[in-house]
């Protein structure tokens, strides 16, 4: 550690609250940035402010959705008894959601439950989409 940070270290321990707060606002209006949105430790750059290359990385998508999209009619009852397992509905909220597909059949889970519930519902005869 150089002596200039080192000095920068020593007074900064030296601060009191309310002047550490002004310090942080001085900080964010000076170099664009908002210390209040991180939860990883790091300062996030306000708009208008270049990205990191690795930032740019479009993130990979961890949560899927089982859209239930056609039934047809001679294989409605055996979707019918997967959808029952899958959902864990009765008869009636069943039969409803097979009858008015498409639909949404399970929100915001993995994309191995997804790809097994896809699976069951294809075996049974119905049109399944996975977004």
């Amino acid at each position: 550690m150089t002596s200039k940070i080192d000095n920068i270290i020593q007074d900064l321990k030296t601060l009191t609250l309310l002047e550490a707060a002004e310090l942080v606002k001085e900080i964010e209006d000076v170099f664009g940035v908002d210390a209040s949105i991180s939860n990883s430790g790091m300062v996030m750059m306000s708009p208008g402010v270049a990205p990191d290359a690795d930032d740019t990385k479009e993130q990979e998508q961890t949560e899927f959705d089982v859209l239930l999209e056609v039934v047809p009619t001679p294989k409605k009852i055996a979707i019918l008894k997967v959808v029952r397992s899958i959902t864990g509905l009765g008869l009636i909220e069943a039969k409803g959601l097979v009858e008015s597909a498409p639909k949404v059949l399970k929100e915001s889970i993995s994309k191995e439950d997804a790809e097994e519930i896809k699976e069951k519902l294809e075996s049974a005869g119905a049109t399944v989409v996975i977004k």
